[in-house]
């Protein structure tokens, strides 16, 4: 996994350690990339790839390949990254609870967390939330007007965070993160590419499996068995055996093919 920093990203973090603020600039960082190892493991789970976490000013954001996904799978995928967020905050909380002590070196910690979540359940494009509120409001909209539904909920998000700086707190990075949501309101979809899965030529010594699956198995269900430490033979059984393929026919197969069809 390849871990990309922008430039203005670095030069916050060496902002942060002339006026002192590196420690809790470290904490903040080590919580988004725990927040986008959540995706990346959700991710893995539903049987799709992701190749790199880029280190913006706004964040850490990972790149993963999801041709095809369905609204259903594409909320869990969105939820996985707070749902980190969360279990960190209730560890840390339960920590205090039995170690009050500990309450003076993981407070900061406490609270990246709870910013991470509750940004991210902002219902505005691109964040988790708006990722989320898309994919409920195309089960009731056509995809267009739910796109574009959610880019004026971004702009109007992007106006109330401007207005909060005027008139209440006087902090630049509600500026900033105005301006990251109406740039993200405006930004035109990258058009997505078809997952590339690709088999490497099976090595010498390494260890064959063979996985049993049931006729009714998707691209899907066979995917969460890939173990790149092991070549897998897939065998589909009904009354008896019907079929029997590699791992390297699975993968091309899959290009032709929709991640949720049937293998047989």
């Amino acid at each position: 996994m390849k871990i990309k920093l922008h430039p203005l990203f670095i030069a916050l973090g060496i902002a942060s350690a002339i006026f002192g603020g590196l420690p809790v600039f470290l904490i903040y960082v080590l919580t988004a990339l725990l927040h986008e190892c959540g995706h990346i493991f959700c991710a893995a789970r539903l049987g799709y790839s992701c190749s790199k976490i880029s280190l913006t000013p706004y964040g850490a954001a990972a790149t993963c390949v999801t041709d095809g996904i369905s609204y259903t799978d594409e909320i869990k995928l969105a939820l996985s990254g707070p749902a980190v967020n969360a279990f960190l905050m209730v560890f840390v909380a339960g920590l205090w609870w039995f170690y009050p002590v500990s309450y003076a070196y993981t407070d900061t910690v406490f609270q990246a967390n709870a910013v991470m979540l509750v940004i991210n359940l902002m219902p505005a494009y691109p964040l988790d939330g708006g990722r989320v509120a898309r994919c409920l409001m195309c089960l009731i909209l056509p995809e267009k007007a739910a796109k574009i539904t959610l880019r004026v909920l971004s702009g109007l998000l992007a106006a109330a965070l401007v207005l909060v700086f005027a008139f209440a707190v006087r902090n630049i990075s509600f500026i900033m993160f105005a301006a990251f949501l109406t740039c993200s309101a405006f930004e035109k979809d990258v058009p997505l590419s078809r997952i590339n899965y690709r088999a490497d030529k099976p090595r010498r010594g390494k260890e064959v499996k063979h996985v049993l699956l049931s006729e009714s198995s998707t691209f899907k269900d066979a995917l969460r068995h890939i173990n790149s430490g092991k070549y897998l033979i897939f065998q589909f059984y009904g009354d008896g055996m019907l079929d029997e393929i590699t791992e390297d026919e699975l993968y091309e197969m899959m290009q032709k093919k929709s991640i949720y069809d049937k293998i047989i």
